[in-house]
């Protein structure tokens, strides 16, 4: 059965966009299901692609720091919403700012497939109710949010 189209940001500025995500909560890859301490930093490059570096800890606070540097850029002209991210040559993944809101503290990232999410904000906490408000949207985007997996964070 196919599935409804993604939905998008209306509008993204990219450069106001750029900096750190703390990942609150994901349906996660098999790279970060024991994430903790979650962080997606962007800075867009001068030749305008995105620098990425994705960095967590493996299974607790203490485990080993993981990184990943993947490039990305922005598909759409338009609206900037539509990313392509490459964490390794040739594979390219589809990236998408489905929600942001209009303070830039508050992000959902989704895919089409509806196979992983991330919802993100600036700082690495939320209350209860603003993270049940995203999380609700999320079930709005066609997840099932019972795969949604909170992203412990704790620093000092």
């Amino acid at each position: 059965m196919p599935k409804n189209p993604m939905p998008t940001a209306a509008n993204v500025d990219v450069a106001r966009y750029m900096g750190k995500w703390f990942v609150i909560a994901s349906i996660p890859t098999f790279l970060e299901k024991s994430a903790y301490n979650a962080v997606e930093s962007y800075r867009q490059d001068a030749d305008g692609t995105i620098a990425t570096t994705f960095s967590f800890r493996k299974g607790s606070f203490e485990g080993p720091e993981k990184t990943m540097r993947p490039r990305g850029w922005v598909e759409d002209p338009v609206n900037h919403a539509r990313w392509g991210m490459q964490f390794i040559w040739p594979i390219k993944a589809e990236y998408l700012i489905a929600y942001l809101n209009d303070e830039y503290t508050e992000t959902i990232i989704a895919r089409s497939a509806r196979d992983y999410v991330w919802i993100m904000a600036r700082t690495p906490e939320l209350a209860p109710d603003e993270y049940q408000r995203l999380l609700d949207r999320v079930g709005v985007l066609g997840y099932d949010t019972s795969k949604v997996r909170r992203v412990p964070q704790r620093w000092p």
